[in-house]
Order: C-alpha cells, then structure tokens, then sequence
C-alpha cells in the first residue's frame, strides 16, 4: 500500500467526524496529528535503507586474514547492493579461483542436460568405453558431479599436483582414473576431490568434439560476458575442478544468473529445472569420507556445497537447498540464497582456511540482517 493511501486511510474517518462535531481548534488539532502520520509514513522507506557500516567495519578488521586484496560484491534483484575493494584487487583484477570452478563445470553439464543430449543418471561408460574396460560400469555422471564415484582419490595436495603435470591431456588423465582402484561402490559415500568433475569434463569434450576450454567459453562464458575467465593452460592437461582464472565481476556475472533460475540479460543459460536440479542436496544419505576442514558438516549438491538446507523433498525427489556455495582453495568464495534473494562474492587469493571459513559465516549473518528479509 502506497503513502498516498494510507494517508487516505489516517485522513477520512478525522474529516468525517470533524465535518459533523468538531470545533475549529480542536480541527486545527486533529490535522496536525493526521499530518504527522503523513510524515512518519513519508519518512518509513529512509529509515529501512540498508546501511554497511558493519560489513565496512568487518572487511576491515579481517582484511588480513583475507589475503589483504579483497573483492566483495552483493547482489540483489537487478541491483549491485554492494562493492568493496581491498589491496590490490578490483572487479576486474584476474586471478586463479581454484574449487570455484566445479561450480563453473557443473552449469556447462547442465547445459548438455537441457539440450538433451545427456541425463544425469547416464553411466559414464556409454560415452567413455575405458571405464567399462576396468569393470567401472556403475559410475553415472550424477556421481561425478557429486563426488560419489567412488575411484580412489587420495594423497596430498602437493602429491595431486604433481600427478597432474605428468599428463598431457584431459584425455590421459581421465583415462588413468578409469584405471585406478575402486575405494568404494560409486553412490555409497561422498569423497570431496577433482576425479569426478574431470571426468564429466571429458566426457563433453567426447560427446561435442571439442577441448573442454574452448568449449565452456563457447557455450558459458561468452553468453554471460565472462571475457576474462578461462581454463585455458599453457602446457599440461586443462582442469575442469580447479583450473579456472576469474574476475569478481565475471563471476557474479555467473551467480546472478543462477539466482535468476538460469536467465542472464533476458538470455536463457540454463532452464529453471536445471537451476532446482543444481540445487538438489544428493548426499543426504550417505557418509562423508572426506570434506577440507572448511567444509566439515556441510553436505553437497552438484557442483557446490549446500549452506542451508531447503524445502522438503517431494515423494521421489531429493530436497533442495536454500543457500549453495563453491569456496575455492585460495580462498574466494561465492554464495547465492535463493530464499533471500541474493548473491555474493568474496574475491580474495589466499589459502582457504577455517579461520577463513569463520569470516564468511559471520559476513553471511550481517549481510542478512541488512538484506531484511527471512528464509521460510
């Protein structure tokens, strides 16, 4: 209801009764009050603007466990609602983002989905026959998405690394999972890591016949504007988990349209359906054989870890998350909540740790309190 109305409302049953039984004064007296609600209702939408004095004063006090160069930006609606820069950062400054590409990864998935070509629960052998030949039949692109495959994933980060350099291809190295021991049966646990996004990653290259680069460039990156994102490498094999370079703004580029259920400038990205199946909490019931520190007592969706749980599942359905988000190892962190209706990014470079972890759970709780809006 506008102020004009309401003040309709306060106005007519005073002039009623003034028209019938009020002297003068004692009308001069009943206008000032009405005139003064008039006021109080004129005045309502200053008082409930956002102030980020608090947010300011956070990022601040934090900066150095941030990394120093910092990038924060909140999105709402068709709105920047907010943007600091830090250091040496700004929105357009490049930078490695990691885990944040599993995020990234996923959509391009998703997309395959959409177009039909794909379905999740699609076994990765009928598109990768080496998978078969090592007897790993039961693995589907689902678990890939979900860290569910079960292939053997452990050893140090310094030791993945070095396994990686000895690949020339995603090809090569998606092969050698293929050969790799079976930890456990693919759906039964969940075990965080980069096989299953790699795998997914090469099966679009088998099934489009093109590098996964050029591809998720092509079909992602170019249509949401993303000009300064990419996974292309010098030399060694492309990384669909963790090999991107980002921007804060090309990256909220990407959350915005996740937040608006696939649609960017009035393009469609992804559908809706693919935005709520990106959502779907898959681990529910299965154990956590490992998740970083910084994730410990989260559960997972497709491509990025489940915040806040959501709605209950339907008959047949698995329930959907109201805030997802996809940290990165040095540390950047996005986040959409799709119940109140924003999303965010922290821009940083540096190692992501659990005191970090901290600053954004606690960044999360002043955003709400500004954002003046609760989650059902």
């Amino acid at each position: 209801m506008n102020t004009m109305k309401l003040s309709k409302i306060i106005l007519s049953p005073f002039k009623a009764k003034m028209g019938a039984t009020l002297s003068g004064k004692a009308r001069l007296n009943c206008l000032k009050c009405s005139l003064l609600c008039f006021s109080l209702l004129f005045l309502q939408p200053v008082f409930a603007q956002q102030s980020w004095t608090e947010l300011d004063q956070e990022l601040t006090a934090k900066q150095s466990i941030l990394g120093d160069n910092v990038v924060v930006m909140i999105w709402k609606g068709d709105s920047l609602l907010y943007k600091k820069e830090m250091g040496g950062f700004d929105v357009k400054t490049v930078a490695p983002i990691a885990s944040c590409s599993k995020w990234l990864t996923a959509a391009l998935v998703m997309q395959f989905v959409d177009e039909g070509k794909i379905s999740l629960d699609d076994k990765v052998s009928k598109y990768l026959p080496e998978f078969e030949k090592y007897g790993k039949n039961y693995i589907t692109i689902r678990y890939c998405l979900s860290h569910m495959t079960g292939i053997s994933d452990e050893g140090g980060l310094i030791k993945r690394l070095l396994q990686r350099k000895k690949f020339s291809s995603l090809e090569e190295e998606v092969n050698s999972f293929a050969a790799r021991e079976i930890r456990s049966n693919p759906g039964t646990d969940f075990w965080y890591g980069n096989v299953g996004l790699n795998i997914a990653g090469r099966l679009l290259e088998v099934i489009s016949k093109k590098k996964f680069d050029m591809l998720i460039k092509t079909k992602l990156f170019n249509p949401l504007g993303m000009r300064k994102t990419s996974f292309s490498v010098l030399e060694g094999a492309v990384n669909p988990s963790g090999g991107a370079v980002s921007t804060a703004e090309d990256y909220m580029r990407f959350l915005t349209m996740l937040l608006h259920n696939g649609k960017y400038n009035g393009q469609l990205i992804l559908s809706e359906n693919s935005v709520k199946l990106m959502r779907q909490i898959q681990n529910m019931k299965v154990s956590i054989a490992y998740a970083p520190k910084s994730a410990e007592g989260y559960r997972y969706a497709l491509g990025s870890w489940v915040l806040e749980n959501g709605e209950a599942a339907k008959a047949g359905e698995l329930p959907v998350a109201n805030v997802i988000a996809c940290p990165g190892l040095f540390g950047t962190w996005p986040m959409v909540d799709f119940c109140r209706g924003y999303a965010y990014i922290c821009f940083v470079k540096s190692y992501l740790g659990e005191e970090r972890a901290d600053v954004q759970r606690n960044i999360k709780s002043i955003i709400e309190q500004q954002i003046q809006s609760t989650c059902q």
